[in-house]
């Protein structure tokens, strides 16, 4: 009697099946993967322009409630600026290319980089309202970025 000796390991057919399961999984997951890690880079650009916002309200507050008077919005046209005359320094995100305040209408503008081609070069705004009873100042999100990227109100 010969006893018949069979190798064990996986036929072909089995190792196409695995194949094509992980396949099927990596499409699904590396897309979510993509948009979650934008989701988080964004996270760094909406904190960092939340920064500014406190800084705004605390000028507005000064120059209105206080001093009884003076300019509303300071005059910050560019990163630097905005460290000078605020003292929040966003030089150092790396994912915001040109931040600006208009003067004239308080409306915080930022430009993203280096975060993901679909939203690269999107300008991120907040805009103020005065309330006139109190003065007290509530902010709106928006912008030329997708509308999925904004920050909730």
């Amino acid at each position: 009697m010969r006893k018949r000796t069979r190798k064990n390991g996986f036929t072909l057919i089995e190792m196409l099946v695995v194949i094509t399961i992980i396949g099927i999984l990596a499409a699904v997951a590396i897309p979510m993967y993509m948009e979650q890690m934008t989701k988080a880079r964004l996270t760094e650009v909406t904190n960092a322009v939340s920064y500014v916002v406190s800084a705004l309200n605390q000028y507005h507050h000064n120059n209105v409630l206080n001093n009884g008077g003076g300019p509303v919005w300071p005059d910050c046209g560019s990163i630097a600026e905005i460290q000078t005359s605020l003292g929040v320094g966003l030089a150092g995100i790396g994912r915001i290319n040109v931040a600006s305040v208009d003067p004239a209408t308080g409306i915080v503008s930022v430009t993203v980089t280096n975060i993901n081609s679909r939203v690269d070069g999107s300008i991120i705004t907040i805009t103020p309202s005065i309330n006139a009873s109190d003065s007290s100042v509530s902010w709106k999100w928006g912008g030329t970025i997708p509308a999925q990227y904004i920050p909730k109100q």
